[in-house]
């Protein structure tokens, strides 16, 4: 039987980093991981460029039951944090909108940072491992075709069922319930909304349309680029209200956001009344997405020709669209998971189970979730440098 101090089940962002400060600590280590290479994530984020932390990063960027929960790990390690490590590694990068910050060449690189930390204190890494059963005794025993692994803390840092293409699976949730710890349903997550065939737009002619807009679910709203697509809506403003969307909930759209199109129209009537209206239209939004406006509302023509009741039909749809979507694309092409292991049974300190001294959870399989723009890698970053201090 393999003896360790600390077995991570899990080589994402999260696992690797909890590995890291553990083997500082001098901890015996050994990282499993399924798939045939660690960091899967890692590597397709961002166009493969890896968006791996927000400079912005305040505990108000995450979804949970328990929204205090994540505030302990993030002051604790913060965007600046990994941001000296990346630099540390001489790591070019730079900052896009929103505070977002992005490797200028690979993902790989940040892969390697990780890589080259573990290997220097010692991380053990095995790939295409399966962990067929879990043992509660002094501490924990792993059983694998290669032979159990006995361990005195075990973390899980195994995500959520988001990009199953990529071998994720809700086993992290099992290992919760074998040890009777309350799960929040997972749901897909910064994932585009669908609509059923009878609405307003036909989606797949406006599909590759792409427009500024603020979006609003509730008492949430981002304002963000919004992507029409063959089979709803996409782009970072629909990405983040799904987050915040429950089935049979509206959300509000607002295509032009800044601007009072009713008014607009009336001023564009006033100095060029002989120009139709998809033209005036066309002034503040994609000409598709004009020209469509006044096909699937039945109003078009010259301006003059047009009374202040139909203008302000045109402005109310454009200023205030409100739509219920039908579902989402989920798990399939959500890029992480709401819900998971409940923030009540773990400690916000060291993220260990409370019913289950020496049960660590970290990263997406918890139920904390952020918002799209590399606040997750910033939570796996923070919840693995929470947990690699303790176990």
């Amino acid at each position: 039987m393999q003896d360790y101090d600390v077995v991570i089940v899990g080589g994402g962002a999260a696992g690797l980093m909890c590995a890291i400060e553990a083997g500082k600590r001098g901890r015996r280590v050994i990282v499993l991981e399924k798939g045939k290479k660690v960091a899967g994530k890692i590597r397709i984020s961002g166009g493969g460029r890896c968006n791996f932390t927000n400079i912005h990063t305040t505990a108000a960027n995450f979804q949970s039951a328990n929204p205090h929960f994540a505030k302990s790990a993030l002051k604790r390690y913060t965007p600046g944090d990994f941001v000296s490590l990346v630099e540390k590694h001489g790591i070019a990068y730079h900052e896009k909108t929103l505070g977002q910050l992005f490797c200028d060449n690979s993902a790989q690189e940040i892969i390697d940072m990780l890589l080259e930390d573990c290997a220097k204190v010692g991380v053990v890494i095995k790939t295409s491992l399966t962990v067929d059963a879990i043992e509660k005794k002094d501490g924990f025993i792993l059983k694998t075709e290669e032979g159990d692994i006995a361990c005195q803390s075990l973390v899980i840092a195994t995500g959520g069922p988001s990009i199953p293409k990529m071998g994720a699976t809700g086993w992290g949730y099992d290992v919760a319930r074998q040890f009777k710890l309350k799960i929040i349903d997972p749901v897909p997550a910064l994932v585009p909304l669908t609509f059923g065939e009878a609405f307003i737009f036909d989606f797949r002619n406006l599909s590759g349309v792409s427009v500024d807009v603020k979006v609003q679910c509730g008492k949430t709203s981002f304002d963000e680029a919004l992507l029409f697509t063959h089979r709803g809506l996409s782009g970072p403003a629909i990405l983040q209200i799904s987050s915040y969307w429950r089935s049979g909930q509206d959300i509000i759209i607002n295509l032009a956001p800044g601007r009072d199109v009713f008014e607009s129209l009336k001023d564009a009537k006033q100095k060029h009344p002989k120009q139709d209206l998809s033209t005036a239209l066309a002034v503040f939004l994609p000409k598709r997405l004009a020209v469509y406006l006044t096909e699937h509302t039945g109003i078009d023509g010259m301006l003059a020709d047009l009374s202040h009741k139909k203008l302000e039909t045109v402005a109310v749809l454009i200023n205030s669209w409100r739509i219920t979507p039908k579902g989402t694309e989920g798990f399939a092409t959500a890029e992480v998971t709401r819900g998971g292991v409940s923030t009540d049974e773990l400690s916000s300190k060291t993220m260990e189970a409370g019913k289950v001294p020496g049960l660590y959870f970290i990263g997406e399989v918890v139920d904390v979730t952020g918002h799209l723009g590399g606040y997750n890698f910033q939570w796996a970053w923070a919840s693995g440098h929470a947990a690699g201090q303790y176990v």
